[in-house]
């Protein structure tokens, strides 16, 4: 069994092992609904046929209603009855004997039960849809959404996604081979099968409370389904349910449940649900935690802007350029702590960058009490990095975005997703001119920015940007500092 200190990882957060933890998920917690879709090869079907006695593998082909779920002619209870999971492999071609056996199937995925008759009868067990891509995730989203190899039934009905707790990214997981086994000892199968049958009776819901708080983000079935994805990660982990749970455990498990969550939500939205267009999933870790928003990676591209809020103190922005270097995109990234001063980890540090935040700082610490309050600035120590994705590598007239990312790292508030923000500051607080706001317009729609925030003097010379560009990107103005950062954190 996979460990997460297994040799083939390089990290306990590895992705591998995080899909391996979250397969097993449908043993230890009732009623859970989890679909893994990847490439041949990686082992989906063997966990849940050879493992345990309480799993039961259904290949493709026809299911009955009396199979799945209740004999009428006899009273013999059906498969979700009978086994702790019930696994159908090579989904694509599976169907039912009855028009209603999908709609059966979606009641009882919702309550764990379903009526036959006059009888409602109640079942605990989880439901697990294994399939193959044959094409890649980049080209699947392209043509589709990641819910195309399930049969015509499901495919497109978002009322049957809503029901699934987690979409585990199977193109994560390795070919089987002995690469990814471990060189530690293993549990024999039947003691491992009965440990989880056992662990089903419990819930780690509890250790959720009041100590985890969601975003608005997630409605409750997406609060439900991250609930059971975290209780049974964290049974996996601390089958003693008196085990304390610490912080970075439980973040972990957060992050692992929201992301597989997204994943499914991410599909409704494609398909066009307008009720599924809020898909900005974030957790607190306690009650003066930051809001921390988890992403699907297969969505985000390292040079292109996300729709996601980024991390306090993170900030995108364009460098306007000058007459020796072009215009080009870069990230803030500020991390604030304990001490004095503003500390740049570049080395060498750009000197047109080390001006910028030169004058971001004076600014912070002359306007502190406009800008964040009542904290003191100066009694914090902030470390800052300049991530280039261009040619461009100076980090030139950025002094706006330096003063938004130190503010926001001191407030603990994220941005809005999506924005990149342009400017510069003199040393006594006024904002620059820029030069060529129609070409940083079209920089940022083509990284993929929803947002622009330009200082209001550009207004008129916008007049110039196409029809096309100017329908791409939300273009908004601030009149200073102040104002750039309450736009751009959105108050």
């Amino acid at each position: 069994m996979p460990t997460r200190n297994a040799s083939f990882t390089a990290s306990i957060r590895d992705r591998a092992v995080d899909a391996f933890f979250l397969r097993m998920v449908p043993f230890v917690e009732r009623n859970y609904n989890l679909v893994e879709l990847g490439p041949r090869g990686t082992g989906k079907s063997h966990l849940y046929q050879q493992i345990s006695p309480y799993a039961h593998l259904v290949s493709g082909g026809k299911a009955t209603v009396a199979r799945m779920f209740v004999n009428n002619a006899t009273g013999q209870r059906g498969l979700v009855c009978q086994y702790d999971v019930v696994c159908f492999d090579e989904v694509s071609g599976i169907s039912f004997d009855q028009k209603d056996g999908v709609n059966i199937m979606k009641g009882y995925m919702e309550s764990g039960e379903f009526s036959r008759g006059k009888e409602t009868i109640r079942a605990d067990g989880s439901m697990v849809l294994l399939g193959n891509f044959d094409v890649d995730v980049e080209h699947q989203q392209r043509v589709g959404h990641l819910f195309g190899p399930l049969p015509p039934e499901m495919r497109n009905d978002t009322a049957f996604m809503d029901r699934i707790h987690g979409y585990l990214p199977g193109w994560d997981v390795p070919k089987v081979s002995k690469l990814i086994l471990t060189d530690n000892y293993g549990l024999v199968s039947d003691f491992l099968s009965e440990c989880w049958t056992q662990l089903r009776e419990q819930t780690r819901v509890s250790t959720l409370q009041n100590r985890v708080y969601f975003g608005g983000a997630l409605s409750g079935r997406d609060t439900n389904a991250v609930n059971k994805t975290v209780s049974g990660l964290l049974k996996l982990l601390y089958p003693d349910p008196n085990s304390a749970v610490p912080d970075d455990e439980m973040e972990w498990a957060l992050r692992i449940a929201l992301e597989a969550r997204r994943r499914v939500k991410e599909q409704q939205k494609r398909i066009g649900a307008a009720e599924f267009r809020n898909t900005h999933f974030s957790y607190v870790l306690g009650a003066d935690g930051v809001e921390t928003f988890v992403s699907t990676p297969e969505l985000q591209s390292e040079n292109s802007i996300g729709a996601d809020p980024l991390e306090p103190g993170q900030v995108w922005t364009i460098s306007p350029g000058s007459q020796d270097e072009h215009p080009g995109l870069y990230r803030i990234e500020v991390n604030v702590g304990p001490g004095g001063g503003v500390h740049v980890l570049n080395k060498p540090i750009p000197p047109a960058f080390r001006e910028s935040m030169s004058y971001a700082e004076q600014n912070l610490y002359t306007n502190a009490a406009r800008l964040v309050g009542d904290r003191d600035p100066r009694q914090h120590e902030f470390n800052v990095q300049l991530r280039a994705f261009d040619a461009s590598k100076t980090g030139a007239k950025l002094g706006v975005a330096s003063l938004v990312a130190l503010c926001s790292a001191m407030l603990k508030k994220s941005l809005r997703g999506g924005l990149i923000l342009v400017g510069e500051l003199n040393l006594g607080g006024s904002v620059e001119a820029i030069h060529n706001p129609v070409t940083l317009a079209e920089i940022a729609v083509a990284k993929g920015a929803t947002a622009l925030l330009m200082p209001v003097a550009c207004r008129r010379q916008l007049i110039e940007l196409s029809d096309e560009m100017a329908t791409k990107v939300d273009i908004q103005f601030y009149l200073d500092a102040r104002d750039a950062l309450l736009k751009a954190i959105g108050e």
